[in-house]
């Protein structure tokens, strides 16, 4: 799990790369947990996280547990990027963001989202 949820850093500062690219869904299922485990041991809206869905598989299963994890997750999260998103379905989007009330914005490549990431 550490390969694919580690901290990785981009101009001077600490973002934690959530890596569930070309994932199966019974694999997203076993990522998220560990996410949601990894996260809650950080204080509070102190976490940069980039999350990479290429290629991941995302049924209604992993849907749901991708809400439930941002929703546990808001506490401890500054911001959060996401590349590979254009597959996931438009309704999950809107139901993620709806459901954790939190920002996730999309980008189209991994150094565009980390930029974001590293500003003030």
């Amino acid at each position: 799990m550490d390969d694919r949820i580690h901290f990785i850093e981009h101009k001077g500062k600490k973002i934690l790369l959530l890596d569930f690219s070309h994932a199966t869904a019974q694999q997203m299922q076993l990522l998220l947990e560990h996410v949601r485990v990894t996260v809650a041991q950080h204080a509070r809206e102190s976490l940069l996280t980039l999350g990479d869905f290429e290629g991941a598989e995302i049924d209604h299963g992993v849907a749901t547990k991708i809400k439930e994890v941002l929703t546990l997750d808001r506490p401890f999260v500054k911001k959060t990027a996401w590349v590979g998103a254009e597959k996931i379905p438009h309704a999950f989007l809107e139901n993620f963001h709806n459901f954790s009330q939190r920002k996730i914005v999309i980008f189209k490549t991994r150094e565009e989202a980390l930029d974001w990431l590293a500003e003030e």
